[in-house]
């Protein structure tokens, strides 16, 4: 009754044979799969960007049928943080989101900083279910020093961007347990070992991790049970009178509007402005067309836009539904170049009228 797995660091599965260890594993999982008349994903979390996991055998691809995208995570978080230090150096800048939003890897065989080397391999031809997007997994805040989520570090206006930037993508979005209703609970790296050497040694590779960040304090101790109790989730939050989970509610239904049903790269494509902290992202599925505007700065906005056709307002985070200060335009007339309002640290979204 398995639907899914995720393969945990497959660029540490060192396999060097004519027909590997992920190619095979693919190959019997969905052959498996059709025996059974049903679907079973495997996803790949790796930093590699390298999109042999998941193309076609025929191509010389291991097909699976996912891959986490870590250059969208760090892509997003460079632009709704200052944090620049260990892997976060090679980001900040407004274009890399664009990049990832439409390409799924920012880094496809260019120079890392971080890294010191060239990095990664093309993959923006690939179907964006092909990836999953995401604002925070176990992996990005567990590997935290103190596990903080993006409750603890942006406001109530950046975690709704932030959910709308993951969900109305052209990829998978997938979600870290209570980011939906807003949990604050820290989730930190703990263990339950009983070998003392590897509890010790678990301990200092730790704390030897943290040392590229530019991270304040002592480390929790993985082995320590109060390290684990902090960690729990309380869900006290949840549920319909939390605006926050409401507004997640919204953004997953609007994944089935007939405009964002596409996943292909010709159906999106991407202006950003820097100087602004703008993106307008055009998306496509027939004859459906939606516009979404992302305000990635805490000041007013205003974005000259290119289009034709009056279009109606489907969302804005800033909506007092949501909880926001309102300010979102209600409709684009059709003519000229209508320059559209964008409140500060918003997700608007228009759809064009029939």
């Amino acid at each position: 009754h398995i639907d899914a797995l995720r393969l945990d660091a497959v660029h540490a599965i060192a396999d060097q044979s004519a027909y590997p260890f992920l190619h095979q594993l693919s190959d019997e999982m969905h052959q498996r799969a059709k025996e059974l008349g049903r679907r079973i994903h495997l996803i790949a979390e790796s930093d590699l960007n390298d999109p042999k996991l998941i193309r076609p055998a025929g191509t010389g691809g291991f097909e699976l049928d996912s891959q986490w995208s870590d250059d969208f995570h760090h892509a997003l978080r460079g632009v709704l943080t200052d944090e620049r230090s260990g892997y976060y150096e090679d980001f900040g800048a407004l274009d890399q989101l664009a990049t990832a939003m439409t390409d799924a890897y920012v880094f496809a065989n260019i120079y890392s900083g971080h890294r010191g080397r060239h990095h990664g391999a093309p993959a923006g031809d690939l179907d964006g279910s092909k990836f999953l997007a995401y604002s925070q997994n176990h992996d990005q805040v567990g590997n935290r020093m103190h596990g903080d989520r993006l409750t603890t570090q942006l406001s109530f206006e950046q975690l709704k961007l932030a959910a709308a930037t993951v969900i109305l993508s052209r990829y998978l979005p997938m979600l870290f347990m209570g980011e939906e209703y807003g949990e604050t609970n820290p989730f930190q790296y703990f263990t339950s070992h009983s070998d003392e050497d590897l509890i010790e040694a678990v301990r200092k590779g730790r704390k030897e991790e943290f040392a590229a960040f530019a991270w304040a304090g002592e480390a929790p101790d993985p082995h320590a049970e109060s390290t684990f109790e902090r960690s729990k989730i309380s869900f006290e939050n949840a549920g319909e009178k939390n605006t926050l989970w409401r507004f997640y509610r919204e953004l997953i239904g609007l994944r089935k509007h007939p405009a964002l049903l596409s996943l292909a790269r010709e159906d999106i494509s991407v202006e950003h402005f820097e100087s602004d902290r703008t993106l307008v992202v055009s998306r496509r599925s027939g004859s459906d067309e939606a516009l979404i505007a992302f305000n990635f700065s805490d000041e007013r906005q205003s974005v000259k836009l290119f289009v034709t056709g009056s279009w109606a307002l489907v969302l804005s985070s800033s909506d007092a539904a949501w909880d926001g200060p309102g300010g979102a335009a209600g409709i684009i007339e059709d003519g000229g170049e209508p320059t559209l309002e964008l409140p500060p640290h918003s997700a608007t979204m228009y759809t064009k009228a029939s």
